[in-house]
């Protein structure tokens, strides 16, 4: 059993339940620690796609009431004809919604969008990423018509949301961030725009996990590589519960654009050191 390898991929967990659920992209964050500790490679490439089942587990219990009740109320609304569970029916039309553009991109194009995670496109994405996030935000966040309730948000603004998302289908861009910038430019009030990103990113992130296990050589596993899963899986879930709430008290107080700083320094700081040689990033 190698320790050493089982230690870097609690690193890569701890990194993406930080990350995951903030707008500063955890796959931008999973590689480039990924490559700064030397845990690359195919399995590395998997590992840090099926570990997001953890920060979605984290999802499932922090808004557990909301799915369920939901769920139940959505199936009320189909056998009732409508006379019971709108509210739940039309929340999860709206997941649905959202859902389309990010569903139909992933099963067309992923494996070809997958190969072009290399060093400078997650530096492009991050510094992008970064001045989309102060530009739309300093439109949008103050405008005075705000949805502030997760059920009143309508089909049309779902399907915003859902288009925005395809952003983070760039390496560094970030899934959040992507979703709360369309929930901006949508009408969505940024505390709802955020949770709303965290119902959607359910079935996306279920998606390509199954995807990347469907696809991926077995052959190649051994003790050390599933422990290694299980104990990133796990540390992604501790850390993601824990960073989500803070992460929307902080919203309901504070504007994102401490997040789209800190994405630009980090951005262009990456891309001068690699620029100048001082480090070297191999994909």
């Amino acid at each position: 059993m190698d320790i050493i390898f089982i230690l870097k991929a609690i690193i890569i967990g701890i990194v993406e339940g930080i990350t995951e659920f903030i707008p500063v992209s955890s796959t931008g964050h999973m590689i480039l620690v990924g490559w700064a500790i030397g845990f690359s490679g195919e399995y590395a490439k998997m590992f840090e796609v099926v570990i997001q089942i953890g920060a979605i587990m984290a999802v499932v219990v922090l808004y557990w009431t909301k799915i369920k009740d939901s769920i139940i109320e959505f199936f009320i609304f189909i056998f009732t004809k409508g006379k019971e569970g709108e509210k739940g029916f039309r929340f999860g039309i709206n997941v649905i919604i959202a859902s389309i553009p990010m569903g139909i991109t992933g099963l067309l194009f992923y494996s070809k969008i997958k190969a072009r995670f290399i060093p400078e496109a997650v530096i492009v994405g991050f510094i992008v990423g970064g001045l989309l996030l102060l530009i739309i935000e300093k439109i949008y966040r103050n405008k005075k018509t705000k949805v502030c309730s997760i059920d009143k948000i309508a089909p049309e603004q779902a399907f915003k949301v859902g288009l925005l998302q395809l952003f983070c289908m760039w390496p560094g861009m970030s899934r959040s961030a992507s979703t709360i910038m369309g929930g901006w430019i949508a009408g969505l009030s940024t505390p709802i725009a955020a949770e709303f990103s965290f119902f959607i990113a359910i079935p996306a992130m279920i998606g390509t996990s199954a995807k990347d296990l469907y696809e991926f050589n077995y052959s190649i596993m051994n003790e050390t590589l599933w422990i290694s899963l299980i104990m990133g899986t796990v540390v992604a879930f501790v850390v993601a519960l824990i960073v989500m709430k803070k992460f929307i008290n902080y919203l309901k107080k504070k504007p994102m654009k401490v997040f789209a700083i800190y994405r630009i320094i980090v951005g262009f700081l990456l891309g001068t050191l690699v620029l100048t040689n001082i480090i070297k990033l191999a994909a």
